[in-house]
């Protein structure tokens, strides 16, 4: 089977190296660990992989050009890509939303 590559992928070396990251320490730890633990394990695994990423930073949610509100997302990598962990059996659609409302308020485009 002919296996195409997508060439168009936003941030296609940071993503890559953030889901290697993600990866690695679902294998090492596993399921059902606390959130703020996966989120610990992470950024050291994101910061050994000489990504930049940063803790609990702040990002400005708009509406119409207007500031209207601030979204502290898990992880933010190289200024660009947010990272929410979760840490349950299943993602809903609520959490979905939430998130893609975040991220469209932004100015960020990947998360």
């Amino acid at each position: 089977m002919i296996q195409k590559k997508v060439t168009d992928f936003l941030y296609e070396q940071e993503s890559y190296e953030i889901r290697g990251a993600c990866f690695a320490v679902y294998n090492a730890l596993g399921g059902g660990i606390p959130e703020k633990i996966i989120e610990r394990a992470l950024f050291k695994e994101l910061t050994d992989r000489k990504l930049r990423a940063q803790k609990q930073a702040r990002v400005d949610v708009f509406y119409h050009h207007a500031k209207i509100g601030v979204y502290v997302p898990d992880l933010v990598v190289g200024e660009k890509i947010m990272i929410e962990i979760k840490s349950k059996p299943f993602i809903t659609k609520e959490d979905q939303k939430q998130f893609w409302g975040y991220l469209k308020g932004s100015n960020y485009m990947l998360g």
